[in-house]
């Protein structure tokens, strides 16, 4: 790897590889005020509960939570709408991508060569029965590492 471009990872999206099934990623600069990169660098960002959306040839972020920053006197909502940094060839990539089922999911949020970065999925979302057997194959490749666990 490079120099410089080891990547600090900020905040996840956890619930994202539990509710969907992530097709395509894409990374996306985001725009943010000075006090919400501070709160983002130090940790207090979450993005659980977010998602994307492609609005008059533009990415938006949507929903994401960004902790007001507790040094600044700068007062901006912290569940406000951000947009996304992206080429207009992404932009129609994304848009030729999207159908009938699919998001567009923040995956995470990470430091790259001193600035701000989003990982964008398109995401299907599972139903529940898929739901289920990934928790069943999950729950038996636990209990076999035990069993290998104690034969070591």
């Amino acid at each position: 790897m490079k120099k410089g471009t080891e990547k600090k990872i900020l905040c996840t999206n956890k619930k994202a590889g539990r509710k969907y099934q992530i097709l395509d990623k894409i990374e996306a600069g985001i725009v943010l005020t000075g006090p919400e990169t501070k709160s983002v660098k130090t940790g207090h960002a979450n993005i659980s509960n977010s998602y994307a959306q492609i609005v008059r040839g533009e990415v938006w972020l949507i929903a994401a939570y960004i902790a007001p920053y507790k040094f600044s006197t700068q007062k901006v909502d912290p569940k406000r709408s951000r947009k996304l940094l992206l080429k207009k060839q992404e932009i129609s990539h994304l848009a030729g991508k999207l159908s009938k089922g699919t998001t567009l999911v923040p995956l995470k949020f990470y430091l790259k060569r001193g600035l701000i970065k989003v990982e964008i999925g398109i995401a299907k979302g599972l139903k529940l029965y898929n739901k289920k057997q990934l928790q069943k194959e999950k729950e038996i490749q636990r209990e076999a590492d035990r069993e290998l666990k104690k034969f070591i």
